[in-house]
């Protein structure tokens, strides 16, 4: 397999997530060919391995990609399975060019430094004058090297490979980290009959009503997005104070930062989808942070030692973007993108990147967004 670098030769868009298949039918519509490339054997494969209890957080209306809504039928909060289902579909409407089983190990200036060579699996090189970097935010799980994991006797395992809680019926189970997921998954585990559920907490995280009297968060976020952060934090901290009980007595007491400021920082709010409820139920029941293991203890930050039978860690991902770009100069200190979208980094002209942030405007809404960008951009 392989192409010239000339302008008819395909835009390769790597990764066939909802940010790669959005770029691609873009650029379709603008008379652009474009090939996604996918190391997995079919379309949205992460969105296929996340847990079953999942609906996006995000409005049906406001999660759409360009070119085709989400059915009404899948309702207000699509579920996993629909969004699966959603992403086939967009891909056949769009008939979509897409390669499976392809995984791009490296992207190299071309010959002259003219355009761009792609390094794949089974010796292919692909060469051509733009690649959109698509491969997203969840890309590599990561675990810290807690000092004594590895002879931990019981079950240690990223949250990444949770589905449901039927394995953990009645079991004591140890949540660690208190995002989104890990929020979800202890929710999930104490209504599904786990024995006992700890919630490991770091950093008390703010918590959001997913809707408020049929007003969803996000569309806040979307409002707030331009606005001062400190104008942000303030308001924020009210609508907290009115909706959000405080649950300092149960051990999760309110954050200490202004939730504006957290998300500059890339702490994203929980949406509340059970875990207030199961904490005042004493369903869940928060934690200190994880400090290390000894056989079959957790340690705590505070220094109480538990003894969980599974221990599940919500730490989140890595992009893992180091290998394929990070001697081009295109990643910040922390491995992620220096820019996205439409734009390129200075002297790389030809990479784009979609999909590396997580604002809380929403992820697809962004990615819709970055899809016609992007479009644009290659179009001229």
């Amino acid at each position: 397999m392989a192409d010239t670098t000339s302008p008819a030769s395909p835009v390769y868009v790597i990764g066939a997530g909802p940010g790669g298949l959005a770029v691609a039918a873009a650029l379709g519509a603008r008379g652009v060919r474009a090939v996604v490339l996918e190391k997995s054997d079919a379309v949205a494969s992460s969105w296929r391995r996340h847990y079953d209890r999942l609906h996006l957080h995000t409005t049906r209306r406001l999660s759409s990609l360009p070119g085709l809504r989400i059915p009404r039928r899948f309702g207000r909060w699509v579920s996993r399975d629909d969004l699966v289902r959603y992403l086939e579909k967009y891909t056949d409407v769009h008939e979509l060019e897409i390669v499976t089983g392809v995984e791009v190990e490296r992207i190299e200036r071309g010959p002259e430094g003219e355009g761009w060579v792609l390094y794949a699996t089974g010796g292919r090189r692909l060469a051509t004058h733009a690649v959109v970097v698509a491969t997203g935010y969840n890309h590599t799980p990561y675990v810290p090297d807690w000092a004594g994991a590895d002879t931990y006797t019981g079950e240690l395992l990223h949250a990444g490979r949770y589905r449901d809680p039927a394995p953990y019926a009645g079991r004591d189970v140890l949540v660690v980290g208190a995002g989104n997921t890990g929020a979800e998954i202890a929710a999930d585990l104490a209504k599904g009959g786990a024995g006992r559920v700890r919630l490991a907490v770091r950093t008390p995280p703010h918590i959001l009503r997913r809707s408020t009297a049929g007003w969803p968060a996000q569309a806040t976020g979307i409002l707030v997005r331009r606005l001062p952060v400190r104008l942000v934090d303030r308001a924020a901290s009210v609508t907290e104070r009115l909706s959000v009980p405080d649950l300092s007595a149960y051990g999760l007491p309110r954050p200490a930062g202004g939730l504006y400021s957290r998300v500059r920082e890339g702490a994203i709010p929980v949406q509340d989808v059970g875990l207030i409820d199961a904490v005042r139920a004493g369903r869940v029941e928060p934690v200190a942070a994880v400090d290390s293991f000894d056989g079959s203890k957790v340690l705590l930050a505070d220094g109480t030692r538990v003894s969980p039978e599974v221990v599940i860690a919500a730490t989140g991902y890595r992009r893992g973007l180091e290998g394929l770009v990070g001697h081009l100069g295109v990643l910040d200190s922390r491995g992620r993108p220096r820019v996205g979208g439409g734009r390129t980094v200075p002297g790389v002209g030809g990479v784009y990147f979609t999909g590396f942030t997580n604002p809380i405007s929403g992820m697809l809404r962004e990615l819709a967004l970055d899809a016609t960008r992007i479009a644009k951009a290659l179009a001229r």
